[in-house]
Protein backbone atom coordinates (compact mmCIF):
# COMPACT_ATOMS: atom_id res chain seq x y z
CA UNK A 1 0.00 0.00 0.00
CA UNK A 2 1.31 3.42 -0.96
CA UNK A 3 1.80 5.78 1.94
CA UNK A 4 0.06 9.13 1.55
CA UNK A 5 2.79 11.62 2.63
CA UNK A 6 0.85 14.56 1.19
CA UNK A 7 -2.16 13.96 3.38
CA UNK A 8 0.01 13.59 6.48
CA UNK A 9 1.79 16.85 5.73
CA UNK A 10 -1.57 18.59 5.23
CA UNK A 11 -2.64 17.56 8.73
CA UNK A 12 -2.14 20.56 11.09
CA UNK A 13 -0.13 18.59 13.65
CA UNK A 14 1.95 16.87 11.01
CA UNK A 15 2.43 20.18 9.28
CA UNK A 16 3.91 21.65 12.46
CA UNK A 17 6.21 18.69 12.85
CA UNK A 18 7.24 19.05 9.25
CA UNK A 19 8.00 22.75 9.70
CA UNK A 20 10.04 22.09 12.83
CA UNK A 21 11.86 19.29 11.07
CA UNK A 22 12.62 21.52 8.14
CA UNK A 23 13.76 24.27 10.55
CA UNK A 24 16.08 21.84 12.36
CA UNK A 25 17.47 20.59 9.08
CA UNK A 26 18.03 24.16 7.92
CA UNK A 27 19.69 25.01 11.24
CA UNK A 28 21.95 21.98 11.06
CA UNK A 29 22.81 22.83 7.48
CA UNK A 30 23.50 26.45 8.41
CA UNK A 31 25.63 25.49 11.40
CA UNK A 32 27.43 22.95 9.27
CA UNK A 33 28.20 25.58 6.64
CA UNK A 34 29.39 28.01 9.32
CA UNK A 35 31.56 25.29 10.83
CA UNK A 36 33.02 24.45 7.44
CA UNK A 37 33.61 28.12 6.70
CA UNK A 38 35.32 28.62 10.07
CA UNK A 39 37.47 25.57 9.48
CA UNK A 40 38.39 26.81 6.02
CA UNK A 41 39.21 30.27 7.42
CA UNK A 42 41.39 28.69 10.12
CA UNK A 43 43.30 26.64 7.55
CA UNK A 44 43.83 29.70 5.34
CA UNK A 45 45.06 31.71 8.33
CA UNK A 46 47.42 28.90 9.33
CA UNK A 47 48.75 28.67 5.77
CA UNK A 48 49.23 32.45 5.63
CA UNK A 49 51.22 32.48 8.86
CA UNK A 50 53.23 29.50 7.69
CA UNK A 51 54.14 31.22 4.44
CA UNK A 52 54.86 34.46 6.29
CA UNK A 53 57.29 32.88 8.73
CA UNK A 54 58.80 30.78 5.96
CA UNK A 55 59.48 34.02 4.12
CA UNK A 56 61.23 35.45 7.16
CA UNK A 57 63.35 32.50 8.17
CA UNK A 58 63.89 30.67 4.92
CA UNK A 59 63.75 26.95 4.28
CA UNK A 60 65.86 25.04 6.81
CA UNK A 61 67.74 22.29 4.97
CA UNK A 62 67.61 18.65 5.93
CA UNK A 63 70.54 17.50 8.05
CA UNK A 64 72.05 14.12 7.26
CA UNK A 65 74.77 12.46 9.37
CA UNK A 66 76.53 9.22 8.40
CA UNK A 67 79.05 7.42 10.59
CA UNK A 68 81.00 5.32 8.08
CA UNK A 69 83.28 3.78 10.74
CA UNK A 70 81.02 2.85 13.69
CA UNK A 71 83.30 -0.02 14.81
CA UNK A 72 86.57 1.94 14.69
CA UNK A 73 87.76 3.86 17.74
CA UNK A 74 87.09 7.27 16.21
CA UNK A 75 83.60 6.22 15.15
CA UNK A 76 82.91 4.76 18.58
CA UNK A 77 84.00 8.02 20.25
CA UNK A 78 81.72 9.90 17.89
CA UNK A 79 78.76 7.82 19.10
CA UNK A 80 79.63 7.41 22.78
CA UNK A 81 81.50 10.59 23.73
CA UNK A 82 80.12 13.21 21.33
CA UNK A 83 76.55 11.98 21.14
CA UNK A 84 76.51 10.55 17.65
CA UNK A 85 73.93 11.34 15.00
CA UNK A 86 71.23 12.87 17.29
CA UNK A 87 73.63 15.40 18.84
CA UNK A 88 75.19 16.29 15.48
CA UNK A 89 71.82 16.96 13.84
CA UNK A 90 70.79 19.08 16.81
CA UNK A 91 73.86 21.33 16.67
CA UNK A 92 73.73 21.53 12.87
CA UNK A 93 70.31 23.14 13.09
CA UNK A 94 71.44 25.48 15.86
CA UNK A 95 74.65 26.48 14.05
CA UNK A 96 72.81 26.95 10.74
CA UNK A 97 70.47 29.49 12.35
CA UNK A 98 73.32 31.13 14.26
CA UNK A 99 75.26 31.68 11.02
CA UNK A 100 72.23 33.03 9.15
CA UNK A 101 70.88 35.37 11.80
CA UNK A 102 73.80 36.27 14.10
CA UNK A 103 76.90 36.14 11.89
CA UNK A 104 75.69 37.04 8.39
CA UNK A 105 72.45 38.82 9.37
CA UNK A 106 70.57 37.01 6.61
CA UNK A 107 66.89 37.22 7.56
CA UNK A 108 65.25 36.37 4.23
CA UNK A 109 65.59 33.44 1.81
CA UNK A 110 66.79 35.85 -0.88
CA UNK A 111 69.90 36.57 1.21
CA UNK A 112 70.61 32.97 2.23
CA UNK A 113 72.38 30.27 0.28
CA UNK A 114 69.65 27.85 -0.89
CA UNK A 115 70.40 24.27 0.11
CA UNK A 116 68.16 21.21 0.26
CA UNK A 117 70.38 19.32 2.67
CA UNK A 118 73.72 19.35 4.48
CA UNK A 119 75.51 16.04 5.01
CA UNK A 120 78.20 15.18 7.56
CA UNK A 121 80.34 12.06 7.10
CA UNK A 122 82.50 10.57 9.84
CA UNK A 123 85.26 9.07 7.70
CA UNK A 124 88.61 7.34 8.12
CA UNK A 125 91.20 9.79 6.75
CA UNK A 126 94.26 11.69 7.97
CA UNK A 127 95.74 15.13 7.31
CA UNK A 128 93.07 17.57 8.56
CA UNK A 129 90.37 17.57 11.22
CA UNK A 130 87.60 18.12 8.69
CA UNK A 131 86.97 19.41 5.19
CA UNK A 132 83.92 20.92 3.48
CA UNK A 133 83.37 19.93 -0.15
CA UNK A 134 80.74 20.15 -2.87
CA UNK A 135 79.14 23.17 -1.08
CA UNK A 136 76.96 21.02 1.19
CA UNK A 137 79.08 18.12 2.48
CA UNK A 138 81.43 17.92 5.46
CA UNK A 139 83.93 15.14 6.11
CA UNK A 140 85.08 14.79 9.71
CA UNK A 141 88.19 12.70 10.36
CA UNK A 142 87.58 9.72 12.62
CA UNK A 143 91.35 9.62 13.11
CA UNK A 144 91.24 13.15 14.53
CA UNK A 145 88.38 12.17 16.87
CA UNK A 146 90.35 9.11 17.98
CA UNK A 147 93.59 10.97 18.70
CA UNK A 148 92.34 14.37 19.91
CA UNK A 149 94.59 15.26 22.89
CA UNK A 150 92.77 18.29 24.34
CA UNK A 151 92.90 20.79 25.97
CA UNK A 152 89.10 20.92 25.71
CA UNK A 153 86.90 17.84 25.91
CA UNK A 154 86.13 16.07 22.63
CA UNK A 155 82.44 17.05 22.46
CA UNK A 156 83.33 20.73 22.90
CA UNK A 157 86.05 20.49 20.23
CA UNK A 158 83.68 18.75 17.80
CA UNK A 159 81.09 21.50 18.30
CA UNK A 160 83.75 24.15 17.68
CA UNK A 161 84.84 22.34 14.53
CA UNK A 162 81.25 22.21 13.27
CA UNK A 163 80.90 25.99 13.67
CA UNK A 164 83.91 26.41 11.36
CA UNK A 165 82.82 23.88 8.74
CA UNK A 166 79.16 24.92 8.70
CA UNK A 167 80.28 28.49 7.99
CA UNK A 168 81.96 27.22 4.82
CA UNK A 169 78.65 25.67 3.81
CA UNK A 170 76.66 28.91 4.15
CA UNK A 171 79.15 31.71 3.41
CA UNK A 172 79.50 33.51 0.08
CA UNK A 173 82.96 33.31 -1.51
CA UNK A 174 82.68 35.51 -4.60
CA UNK A 175 81.92 32.41 -6.69
CA UNK A 176 85.45 31.17 -5.96
CA UNK A 177 87.20 34.54 -6.27
CA UNK A 178 87.64 35.21 -2.53
CA UNK A 179 91.16 34.27 -1.33
CA UNK A 180 91.24 31.06 0.72
CA UNK A 181 92.84 32.74 3.80
CA UNK A 182 89.92 35.18 4.03
CA UNK A 183 87.41 32.36 3.57
CA UNK A 184 89.09 30.47 6.43
CA UNK A 185 89.31 33.63 8.51
CA UNK A 186 85.56 34.18 8.26
CA UNK A 187 84.94 30.58 9.32
CA UNK A 188 87.13 31.08 12.40
CA UNK A 189 85.38 34.41 13.03
CA UNK A 190 82.17 32.41 13.55
CA UNK A 191 84.03 30.22 16.06
CA UNK A 192 85.24 33.32 17.91
CA UNK A 193 81.82 34.98 17.90
CA UNK A 194 80.18 31.81 19.23
CA UNK A 195 82.81 31.61 21.99
CA UNK A 196 84.04 28.22 20.82
CA UNK A 197 87.71 29.10 20.49
CA UNK A 198 90.04 27.64 23.17
CA UNK A 199 90.72 30.39 25.74
CA UNK A 200 94.22 31.84 25.67
CA UNK A 201 95.11 30.11 22.38
CA UNK A 202 95.91 33.23 20.32
CA UNK A 203 95.76 36.86 21.37
CA UNK A 204 94.43 39.84 19.36
CA UNK A 205 97.21 41.59 17.46
CA UNK A 206 98.98 38.36 16.55
CA UNK A 207 100.00 37.42 13.03
CA UNK A 208 102.20 38.93 10.33
CA UNK A 209 99.58 39.65 7.63
CA UNK A 210 95.86 40.37 7.60
CA UNK A 211 95.36 37.55 5.10
CA UNK A 212 97.35 34.97 7.04
CA UNK A 213 94.12 33.05 7.47
CA UNK A 214 92.29 31.22 10.24
CA UNK A 215 92.44 32.80 13.71
CA UNK A 216 94.87 35.60 12.74
CA UNK A 217 92.47 36.84 10.07
CA UNK A 218 89.46 36.13 12.31
CA UNK A 219 90.82 38.40 15.04
CA UNK A 220 91.49 41.12 12.47
CA UNK A 221 87.91 40.80 11.19
CA UNK A 222 86.71 41.08 14.78
CA UNK A 223 88.62 44.37 14.99
CA UNK A 224 86.95 45.56 11.75
CA UNK A 225 83.61 44.68 13.35
CA UNK A 226 84.42 47.10 16.15
CA UNK A 227 84.99 49.87 13.60
CA UNK A 228 81.92 49.09 11.49
CA UNK A 229 79.06 47.20 13.15
CA UNK A 230 78.22 43.98 11.28
CA UNK A 231 81.33 44.40 9.12
CA UNK A 232 81.68 40.67 8.44
CA UNK A 233 78.00 40.34 7.52
CA UNK A 234 78.32 43.26 5.10
CA UNK A 235 81.56 41.89 3.63
CA UNK A 236 79.98 38.47 3.13
CA UNK A 237 77.01 40.08 1.34
CA UNK A 238 79.37 41.93 -1.01
CA UNK A 239 81.13 38.66 -1.85
CA UNK A 240 78.04 36.91 -3.16
CA UNK A 241 79.09 37.16 -6.82
CA UNK A 242 82.65 38.47 -6.77
CA UNK A 243 85.50 39.72 -4.58
CA UNK A 244 87.83 42.69 -4.52
CA UNK A 245 90.17 43.82 -1.75
CA UNK A 246 88.66 47.31 -2.15
CA UNK A 247 85.58 45.99 -0.28
CA UNK A 248 87.46 46.73 2.95
CA UNK A 249 87.88 50.40 2.00
CA UNK A 250 84.30 50.61 0.76
CA UNK A 251 83.07 49.54 4.19
CA UNK A 252 85.56 51.30 6.48
CA UNK A 253 86.97 54.20 4.46
CA UNK A 254 90.50 52.78 4.79
CA UNK A 255 92.54 50.38 2.62
CA UNK A 256 93.00 46.97 4.18
CA UNK A 257 96.76 47.47 4.73
CA UNK A 258 96.11 50.66 6.68
CA UNK A 259 93.49 48.84 8.73
CA UNK A 260 96.01 46.10 9.46
CA UNK A 261 98.63 48.61 10.57
CA UNK A 262 96.09 50.31 12.86
CA UNK A 263 95.12 46.92 14.29
CA UNK A 264 98.73 45.95 15.00
CA UNK A 265 99.46 49.34 16.54
CA UNK A 266 96.43 49.14 18.82
CA UNK A 267 97.46 45.86 20.40
CA UNK A 268 101.17 46.71 20.41
CA UNK A 269 100.34 49.80 22.43
CA UNK A 270 98.16 47.79 24.81
CA UNK A 271 100.99 45.30 25.35
CA UNK A 272 103.45 48.15 25.99
CA UNK A 273 101.07 49.78 28.44
CA UNK A 274 100.69 46.43 30.20
CA UNK A 275 104.46 46.12 30.55
CA UNK A 276 104.77 49.69 31.85
CA UNK A 277 102.00 49.08 34.38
Amino acid sequence: MQHNYINEINHPYCCSLYIYAMHDAYSECTLGCISMASHFFFLCTLLTFSLFFHGISGAIPEYVVINEVPTQEGGIKFDKVIGGIPYTKKIMRHINKYIWYKVFKQNTPAEQKPLDNVTVFIKDFVGVEAVTWGSDKINVSAVFLRDYPGPMDLKWEFTSLMHHEMTHVFQWNGEGKTPAPLVEGIADYTVLKANYFPPGFTKPGSGDRWDEGYVHTALFLQYCDELVPDFVAKLNKMMRKTYDVSFFQNLTGKPVEELWNDYKAKYANQSFEGIQG
